[in-house]
């Protein structure tokens, strides 16, 4: 969705750190939450394209899609 818009996402300009919470079902444990924080190199870039790419991002990614009902997913982006 960044490249459609001009903007590079390749070569590690693009990055994530994800974090998750887990909780115990029965003595199991399963993920309860999972955190994505999206670092995007692009100074200079058009913040508006990308945070209009960062909105409709979710609903366009398989994992989420797969998960989302069942896990609490969120995300956030930092350009840097």
């Amino acid at each position: 969705m960044l490249e459609a818009r001009g903007i590079d996402a390749s070569g590690g300009s693009l990055t994530a750190e994800v974090k998750g919470g887990v909780g115990k079902e029965e003595g199991v444990l399963v993920v309860r939450r999972i955190h994505v924080r999206y670092l995007l190199r692009a100074a200079g870039a058009d913040e508006d394209a990308i945070g209009r790419a960062f909105d409709l991002h979710p609903m366009r990614c398989p994992v989420y899609r797969t998960l989302h009902q069942c896990i609490e997913i969120t995300t956030e982006l930092a350009i840097l």
